[in-house]
């Protein structure tokens, strides 16, 4: 066989039959069997299934099998030997064939054994197996030997196919030699000797193969490869080199400590990139050193160890991170503190959620690490000192990560899915802070397993045995003072849970009051101070310094110090669980505060009481503004009680001070702090700078002065006088029963009318919120530039300045000067035109430009015509600044310039002067007028014709240098020579050669035009045409025979054109040029493009960094986490729908302008596949967020490209260097690996594979697609361990090589990954397999854009700058919502979304400095996080945002988050409203936990006051707030039923005069702008108003009414309100997935009703109850328009949360889906659930799970429920004293005997119960009988009632609005109690009851829905206003609302 071979290609397996899967018998013989698998092709069989594998086997198989399939067809019996091979493995490894699947692949492969056996014998080259195997062999191995070093990507490609076949053959060869003891493979060298040729590597090639490669050849990662491969001087490498030939630093840790091998690897290649990336950056001018700079180490070890050593500081240890005094081995010795820490990190599993946990190990083994590095030798053994856990494979995971990891596991157990009380269980941070307490070093090392912190159960007294590992360390005689540590406790003891640690997540509504106690008790001593103001009617506020008056304002400090007393109880309350894990200043602490507030509430009082109007006056000397100065003893006692808030005040204005203390460890500072904090070891230093401090502090003083002289003027003052005049009223007679009849002062109606009013009060501070941040992120968005560039005239306008400002911006220059650079871009008139120094850069911007348009074009977004007119060229010219503008730009301009000069009269300069005032048609007319003579000079080639063009051409600019072209030339011809050139030209770009004789006619037309027609004097051009005539003899006359001659030749002209890419494209542009008219001035016309381009422009005008070169910028990684979502639409998904309409139909009238591009792109090639990609790319699918983030890698080649290539490569272009596949291609490549990763967290993905599921080979295919792309996922295998099965998990990364995937690295795992939280655990697993110093988090229903991935290294450099005390940690990016465009619910979402991630984030990050982490896509540090818990918390239910959390975190270590807006990032959102929905609730249950937070209260608690607010308003205080309005108008309401039932109101408004109560009206106005959406609306329409024009917010604002905004902002006012109040009180937050689906559907009846019943149907039931009720029964004395005022948006409220799902539902009101839905929803009242029926099938088992939250709730919980649930029997009691029937009579029995009735009412219930379940189905007519005698029996007793008692029909009515209430709180109250009453007949009455309200609920609803179905116009309606944007865009909607099938 010759050296030369062709690298087998993979052969598609699809057809394989891989199913089939039939048992073998005991008959071995191979060659009388029956063939029972596989088929042939060309004489050999299709390939064995090597993918689908069982998944105990496929790591150690898989291999096999692929080159088996690879090399079939050339090398048969090579293949077959691959396979026994892998059968002897999987034998080996499972001989019993015990795992899962096994049994079945081993006799598959057997059969297909025993069928290739003799065939492949038959076609084997050589005279044995082992010669054969020799042969193929040192076939690849020459191959790779030929090829080494090539830069072509093709042959890189192959040359890596062949690395793995070499390495595979190689293993087998191995195999086969032992197996047959041969010795002849020794041929030209030892082959058994030879290392592998392909070790699967990710970016980082380290193995001998691969140092030929161009990422080994940067310099940096010399250096960076050698300083880790130095191993020179180390211990132990005498024993450690017998295993290893080639061993570095990473090694030795591995032999020392036990760590993985693919951990291992793994932080080999991490620290190397850590380190080149540094290193390049440190010194970007020394690229060329041979070592590594010590300033690279040091930036490196001074972020990763900052964590631990202020953990060292903070517990009082010295670090052991010990360096040397040499130089040369300091290095060395900090790469291997780096590398431990990374390498304890990389296999920490769950436990890098525990950063100090992390912390204590590291320090541990850092001692060990010095011990051995220094040769210690231990005083016990007298050896040299060993780690303890060390020497062993896995020994880290076994001995140390594994016993932690299983108290994580079991402590998680116990949540029991969210259902226990947090206090019941250790989530991550407890385990974590355990770790702040110096308690933690009693654990010991090796770790006592014995130790309180290993115990799981709450039960003490059990004994529990020492583990192996509870032996004194040998390194204790070497530790320092100190390093000493409690000796370990040698005897069994009986071990106890520790419980929580610092802090306990208790349910309760408190911890509001108890995190932001400052904010709380300010405004309700601020009500008080008000309130006491008011009743002074002060006038002026000078009067407060009346000393009467200044007093009795003081007596808030009373107040002050209750609260205090709360605030105290309230934390030894909640922290007493905590006890355990407190010490004793802790405690004492807590101790001493409640004495200090019980004395302060004590000596307060009795001071007040005692010297009240008792004063000591003083007189001042001259005649001032305080006049007489008077004081008593009371307010001197008040000055000691405020001395502390002086010492905050202090603090307070100067933070730096307050930094230093909290910061220090000194023991003053530490003592100093202790009372007012509790030392914990984050939440210290969080201090802004000054000028930071003073502008939220103006920000917020400016809001509560406004918000507080609302409150005074508008809400207390008016209240007052009504006050007084119902506390003189003295009602004696009421219209029921008063229970408390002695109380005075009317106290009752005074709390009705007042308690609307505060709970407003406390509200309205959300409402002015939301009016300043659109006050001041306006402005600030205004001053940044935002929305310069709005519409397509705008960037028109100022399209010439964009080089400039991207040459400023994104152009990496080495001497910029940024002040220089702010001032360009301060003063927008710099980029008018291109300076001079900036024009040689300006091909930077055109490549730019072009590659954007492209990415447009890739996307569908423009056509093929519209991209023509978008580019710009790129020529030569563009190197000395002349620039070719693209054709949308000069659109029409040519057209003017002709009109303009055809009928200018004047002369030459006036004419040039026009011209020339607009730059763009100058530009278009002198680039026509080149292009013309470009193209007449290569398509003239004759002499006569080049000599009469030339002069011609001549005559023209001489006339245009004499300015005597008006007078040389008649314009008014000009319109008929346009005309001939664009025939001329249009025949050029035809290039048929037969339009020759055309070509020649239109030529001798243009000739004629110009000299006859134009040319004043052309006879100098005829006479030139005659003397030629006569030279060549002629004698004719000169037209007759010359002219018709001329272009003739066929050597006169060279058509058609030469075939050239350039030259077409200039003749293109031309005819571009000379025929587009204005239509072209709306390129582009898709809004998505126009957005896009728009965006891009104004963001190049904003505060953008200096962009580094590629080479020097952050290196960064992408983390996606999937779990089963969408990946590609299947082509059954695209096609098939059983009740919708199909997604490729959708997507069609969607998005028909993109797909009409998409069908000119494919042209006649389309295919199912690329179909798939295009709807998918549209979707909220993994392949559009993939496509997205890869963009970032594309662009990083074109700026590595830009800031590399010489001029003559640029002008090739970039897509050309690529194709080339030259060494420029490789580096490119190269600095794009370095600089880029992406890691998608397929969790799922091991078991799709195994399973066979399309979403694995989905994930293939995009890494196959985008080669650079890795996917991490968590394998489950089983493996047996001792004859038993037992589960191994292994994070594992692969990448796609030779079209499989290639497992990477394989780390196992402690156990099963997901503890907690899914999505966090999911990041977490694959974070090591991130790189660089940035991460993004990117969620897979995002999307990313050619144009802002440019804009990313300047982002990067946002974190090297410093603004304030710190760095930031988190950068903020802002969101685009891409779903927006269709539906009205999709365009409310994504307007209120918008509104959030831009104005509200702009203000959240400056000035108020409380942005967190909200979802993504925002850009984590990425060091910063890895060592300080990840990116992400995980502890299950209290982190269900999981997002937010990070953002506390870093808040809380002291990071910064800012927010950056010159870039966006695609997003989806959900756009039906049951998905929004369930969005709304999952993030209402988030918040919801977030209250109940140790992050929120150390944030409250931590934040200075005004930070606090911000932090509170802007977090938890927005969903609490919704709860208090919804509150407050049940209060309200309550309230007034209260005063009417009771008479109250009929006294007040007759006695007292009161009619209308201003302050009512306020609270109800107030109530009203939250409840419409106006808190959203505003930002809304301020940030629309910014960057699309505020006509266009206004209109837009306008048309969202129109649109029914306000229904749906209440309707989700009810969601939030609803779930934030119920998790708190009861639990049961939960994930609720939303399906993310792309149709727009219609909703059954039963499914909103589900969904809606208890958090808005019956709220909206009792609220309308609850009008009704009041209206019945004021109408006697008050007005209806009073009514009217008062409670319309109550009624809009109460209408909206019954109507609103049935209104945005579509196809709501079509009556085919009306009479469906109404058999869905019988069918579902009525079917019996049970176990395994879920809800959506059974009324019964939808109420089990509805109520789920109540059986887990605690005992207070369930009071609370019981006691709100009360509130309904206030009907009954008020109503039946309103009955006829009772005449007036005010008697409690009147009450007495109403319950009466009720009981009659549930017997006669429970009678026809019974009857039905005795008599209905044997005794059917005596069942009926049965029902007909109760029937007339209820019937006689009402009738006799009516005559003897006076029962009227008003009773009747006025009974069912008392008693329907009445027995749903009966319900509720049943439910709460339902553990006491299951087990008896009450619970399954209560079961039947219930049911037949949820019938009768149902039906009330469903009965105005099926009315409104019959009216046509309703249903057009309700199409109209829900997809108002479709129509706006004439999109075909109507066809996809009733959900036909349709395909095309």
């Amino acid at each position: 066989m010759s050296s030369e071979i062709v690298v087998a290609e993979p052969i598609n397996e699809g057809t394989s039959n891989s199913n089939r899967r039939d048992y073998i018998s005991g008959n071995t013989n191979p060659f009388t069997r029956s063939i029972t698998y596989g088929r042939y092709r060309d004489g050999v069989h299709e390939p064995f299934d090597s993918e689908k594998l069982p998944v105990s086997l496929v790591s150690e198989i898989q291999k096999f099998l692929r080159v088996a399939n690879l090399i079939e067809i050339e090398q048969p019996r090579v293949a077959y030997l691959c396979r026994f091979h892998a059968f002897e493995v999987a034998h080996n490894l499972d001989g019993n064939s015990s795992g899962r699947g096994v049994r079945q692949f081993k006799t598959s492969l057997l059969q297909r054994l025993e069928q290739d056996e003799e065939v492949t014998l038959g076609r084997r080259k050589e005279k044995s197996d082992i010669r054969e195997l020799r042969r193929v062999y040192h076939a690849y191995e020459d191959y790779i030997i030929k090829h080494t070093g090539d830069c072509n990507l093709e042959n890189r490609e192959k040359s890596n196919k062949a690395r793995a076949i070499a390495s595979v053959l190689f293993e087998v060869l191995g195999a086969v030699s032992k197996a047959a003891d041969s010795q002849a493979l020794v041929d030209r060298d030892n082959i058994n000797e030879k290392s592998e040729f392909f070790v699967p590597y990710n970016i980082l090639p380290l193995d001998e193969g691969g140092l030929d490669q161009a990422i080994m050849q940067l310099p940096e990662i010399k250096v960076a490869v050698a300083a880790v491969r130095n191993v020179r001087g180390m211990p132990f490498l005498e024993n450690f080199g017998r295993r290893m030939a080639n061993m570095d630093l990473f090694d030795w840790l591995q032999f020392c400590f036990g760590f993985q091998k693919g951990n291992v690897a793994n932080q080999r290649e991490h620290i190397i990139l850590l380190l080149a990336n540094t290193h390049i950056r440190q010194s970007p001018r020394q690229t060329n050193m041979s070592k590594l700079g010590d300033d690279a180490v040091n930036e490196l070890m001074k972020k990763i160890f900052k964590n631990y050593t202020n953990w060292c500081k903070f517990l009082g240890r010295k670090s052991n991170i010990r360096l040397p005094y040499l130089k040369q081995e300091a290095q060395q010795h900090k790469l291997l503190y780096l590398g431990l820490y990374l390498l304890i990190w990389g296999e920490a599993a769950n436990l890098r959620f525990m950063p100090e946990c992390l912390c204590y190990i590291f320090h541990h083994m850092a001692y060990e690490l010095h011990n051995m590095l220094i040769g210690a030798i231990s005083m016990t053994t007298g050896e040299k000192v060993m780690p303890i856990y060390g020497g062993e494979s896995e020994s880290f995971l076994n001995n140390l990560v594994s016993p932690i990891y299983r108290v994580i596991l079991e402590e998680a157990k116990k949540n029991k899915n969210g259902k226990a009380d947090h206090s019941t269980w250790r989530n991550y941070e407890d385990l974590n802070e355990y770790f702040w307490s110096p308690d933690c070093f009693e654990i010991g090392w090796p770790m006592r397993m014995d130790h309180n912190f290993f115990c799981v159960q709450h039960l003490t007294g059990h004994n529990v045995k020492k583990s192996q590992g509870s032996v004194t360390t040998t390194q204790d005689e070497n530790r320092d003072e100190n390093e000493v540590e409690e000796a370990a406790i040698n005897e069994v003891q009986e071990q106890k849970w520790l419980g929580k640690t610092n802090f306990i997540e208790v349910r309760s509504f408190w911890q509001i009051f108890r995190a932001f106690d400052r904010m709380w008790s300010f405004f309700i001593l601020s009500l008080q101070a008000m309130i006491i103001m008011a009743s002074h009617d002060l006038e002026s506020p000078l009067q407060l310094f009346d000393a009467t008056i200044l007093e009795d304002v003081m007596s808030i400090f009373i107040t002050s110090a209750g609260l205090k007393l709360i605030q105290a109880i309230l934390d030894i309350a909640f922290m007493w669980k905590a006890r355990c894990t407190m010490d004793f200043s802790q405690i004492l602490k807590h101790v001493l505060k409640v004495a200090v507030a019980v004395i302060w509430t004590i000596v307060l009082p009795v001071c007040y009481a005692g010297s009240r109007r008792k004063y000591t006056c003083y007189s001042t000397e001259y005649d001032t503004w305080l006049g007489e100065w008077c004081y008593s003893s009371y307010m001197v006692a008040v000055a000691f009680y405020l001395m502390t808030n002086a010492v905050h005040m202090v603090l307070f204005l100067v933070p730096a001070v307050g930094r230093y203390i909290e910061t220090s460890n000194c023991r003053m500072c530490t003592i100093f702090s202790l009372w007012t904090q509790p030392r914990l070891y984050v939440g210290r230093g969080m201090q802004e700078s000054q000028v930071s401090l003073l502008k939220y502090t103006l920000f917020w003083v400016l809001l509560l002065l406004s918000k507080f002289s609302f409150s005074y003027n508008f809400e207390i003052k008016p209240l007052i006088r009504p006050t007084r005049q119902i506390m003189k009223i003295g009602v004696k007679n009421y219209d029921w029963h008063e229970l408390f009849p002695k109380v005075k002062s009317n106290a009752g109606a005074i709390a009705a009318i007042w308690a609307p009013i505060i709970l407003v009060y406390f509200m309205d501070t959300q409402i002015w919120y939301s009016v300043f941040c659109s006050i001041f992120g306006g402005v600030y968005g205004i001053l940044h530039h935002l929305g310069e560039i709005r519409t397509l005239g705008m960037l028109r306008s100022r399209f010439q300045s964009l080089p400039s400002a991207f040459n400023i911006c994104l152009v990496p220059t080495p001497s910029r000067n940024d002040k220089d650079k702010k001032r360009k871009r301060f003063f927008k008139q710099w980029f008018q035109k291109v300076s001079k120094n900036e024009k040689k850069n300006i091909f930077k911007f055109v490549v730019v430009w072009n590659q954007i348009i492209n990415s447009f074009r890739e996307e569908d977004l423009i056509s093929n015509r519209e991209m023509d007119l978008m580019k710009i060229p790129l020529s030569s010219e563009i190197f000395s600044g002349v620039v070719r503008w693209p054709v949308f730009l000069l659109a029409n301009k040519f057209s003017t310039a002709l009109s303009i000069a055809r009928d200018f009269v004047g002369k030459d300069e006036n004419l040039s002067r026009k011209i020339r005032k607009d730059n763009n048609m100058y530009c278009a007319v002198k680039e026509c007028y080149d292009l013309l003579k470009y193209i007449l000079e290569m398509l003239v080639v004759g002499d006569l014709e080049r000599r009469i063009i030339s002069d011609i051409i001549d005559e023209v600019e001489e006339s245009i240098r004499n300015s005597s072209l008006l007078e040389n030339f008649k314009m008014s011809e000009l319109p008929a020579l346009h005309d001939k050139c664009i025939e001329l030209v249009e025949l050029l770009v035809a290039g048929n050669e037969d339009h020759h004789g055309k070509v020649v006619k239109v030529l001798q037309d243009i000739i004629e035009i110009v000299t006859n027609d134009m040319m004043l004097n052309g006879s100098r051009i005829l006479n030139l045409l005659h003397s030629q005539q006569k030279i060549e003899g002629e004698e004719t006359e000169f037209f007759s025979q010359i002219e018709p001659q001329l272009f003739a030749s066929k050597h006169s002209i060279h058509f058609p054109l030469p075939d050239s890419g350039p030259l077409n494209e200039q003749i293109k542009r031309f005819l571009l040029l000379l025929t587009v008219k204005d239509t072209a001035m709306d390129m582009p016309s898709n809004l998505e493009a126009r957005r896009r381009v728009s965006f891009f422009a104004t963001s190049l005008f904003m505060d953008i960094p200096s962009a580094p070169k590629v080479r020097n910028m952050l290196s960064f990684s992408v983390l996606t986490p999937h779990l089963s979502e969408e990946v590609t639409f299947s082509t059954k998904e695209l096609h098939l729908s059983q009740e919708e309409v199909s997604i490729h139909f959708y997507m069609q009238k969607i998005f028909p302008d993109e797909w009409k591009n998409f069908l000119e792109r494919m042209g006649s090639e389309i295919n199912e596949e690329d179909i798939r990609n295009w709807a998918s790319f549209r979707g909220q699918t993994l392949s559009r967020t993939v496509r997205g983030m890869m963009y970032y890698r594309k662009a990083l080649k074109l700026q590595a490209f830009l800031d590399m290539a010489e001029d003559e490569e640029i002008l090739q272009g970039h897509e050309s260097i690529e194709n080339r596949n030259d060494t420029l291609s490789a580096q490119l490549d190269a600095l794009a690996d370095m600089k880029f990763t992406y890691v998608v967290s397929c969790q799922m993905f091991g078991s799709q594979k195994s399973s066979g599921d399309p979403q694995a080979q989905d994930i293939l295919e995009l890494m196959i697609r985008f080669p650079s792309l890795r996917v991490a996922y968590v394998e489950e295998k089983e493996e047996i361990v001792a004859d038993k099965t037992l589960k191994v998990y292994s994070s594992i990364l692969v990448k796609a090589v030779n079209g499989f995937d290639q497992e990477i690295y394989r780390i196992k795992l402690p156990g099963p990954p997901n503890i907690g939280e899914g999505k966090p655990e999911n990041q977490n697993h694959a974070i090591i397999f991130t790189r660089g110093e940035a991460l993004q988090a990117i969620d897979m229903n995002q999307d990313n854009y050619m144009e802002e991935a440019i804009k990313m290294r300047n982002l990067l450099q946002e974190f090297l700058q410093h603004r304030g005390p710190r760095s930031p940690t988190i950068l903020g990016l802002r969101e685009h919502i891409f779903t927006g465009s269709v539906s009205s619910l999709a365009w409310f979402m994504s307007y209120q979304e918008t509104s959030f991630v831009t104005i509200g984030q702009r203000l959240l990050a400056n000035p108020l400095r409380v942005r967190f982490h909200y979802g993504h896509p925002d850009l984590f540090d990425r060091v910063f996080h890895l060592t300080r818990g990840g990116i992400s918390k995980a502890s299950k239910t209290i982190n269900l945002s999981e997002d937010v959390f990070a953002g506390f975190n870093s808040t809380l270590r002291k990071g910064y988050v800012t927010y950056h807006e010159y870039m966006q990032v695609g997003k989806g959102r959900d756009v039906g409203l049951n998905q929004i929905s369930k969005f709304e609730a999952k993030v209402a249950n988030g918040n919801s936990e977030q209250t109940l937070s140790r992050d929120i209260y150390r944030l409250g608690r931590r934040f200075d006051f005004f930070r606090m607010l911000s932090c509170y308003f802007t977090t938890i205080g927005f969903y609490f707030n919704s709860l208090i309005s919804v509150i407050g108008i049940y209060v309200f309401l309550y309230g007034q039923l209260y005063l009417v039932l009771s008479g109250l109101e009929k006294a007040l408004l007759l006695e007292a005069g009161l009619q209308n109560i201003q302050s009512l009206e306020t609270a109800l106005a107030s109530q009203s702008f939250i409840q419409l959406g106006l808190l959203t609306g505003l930002p809304m329409v301020m940030e629309i108003g910014l960057e699309r024009g505020f006509l266009t917010a206004l209109k837009d604002f306008v048309l969202m009414q129109l649109q029914l905004a306000a229904v749906f902002f209440t309707f989700s006012l009810g969601t939030k309100a609803h779930y934030y109040g119920r998790t708190i009180l009861h639990g049961g937050a939960k994930y609720r997935p939303t399906g993310r689906k792309v149709v727009v559907f219609h909703a059954s009846f039963t499914e909103n009703y589900r969904l809606y019943s208890r958090s808005h149907f019956v709220k909206g039931f009792e609220l309308i109850l609850l009008l009704v009720v009041y209206d019945l029964f004021r109408r006697s004395y008050q007005n209806s328009m009073t009514y009217v005022l008062i409670t319309y948006a109550i009624w809009f409220m109460s209408l909206t949360w019954l109507f609103a799902p049935f209104l945005f539902n579509p196809s709501g009101f079509e009556w085919g889906k009306i009479v469906d839905d109404w058999k869905d929803w019988n069918k579902w009242i009525q079917q019996q659930g049970g176990i395994g029926i879920q809800q959506d099938k059974s009324w019964q088992s939808w109420w089990n799970d509805e109520q789920a939250h109540l059986r887990h709730s605690g005992l207070s919980s369930r009071l609370i429920e019981i006691i709100l649930s009360m509130r309904f029997f206030i009907y009954q009691y008020g109503l039946v004293y309103h009955l006829d029937i009772s005449g007036k009579n005010k008697n409690f029995i009147v009450y007495v005997l109403s319950w009466v009735v009720i009981i009659a009412i549930f017997l006669l219930v429970k009678a026809v119960n019974i009857g039905r379940q005795l008599l209905s189905a044997n005794y059917h007519f005596a069942f009926r009988l049965f029902k007909a005698f109760l029937f007339l029996s209820v019937l006689s007793t009402i009738i006799t009632l009516s005559l003897i008692c006076e029962l009227s029909l008003r009773d009747l009515i006025v009974c069912c609005l008392a008693f329907f209430p009445t027995g749903w709180g009966l319900i509720l109250v049943a439910q709460s109690v339902r553990p006491k009453i299951e087990d008896t007949g009450l619970w399954e009455f209560t079961r039947v009851f219930a049911q037949a309200y949820d019938y009768g609920m149902g039906v009330v609803l469903f009965a105005p829905i099926a009315s409104l179905a019959w009216l046509p116009i309703i249903s057009a309606f309700q199409t109209r206003f829900l997809f108002n944007e479709a129509f706006n865009r004439r999109l075909q909607i109507q066809p996809i609302l009733p959900g036909k099938k349709k395909h095309t």
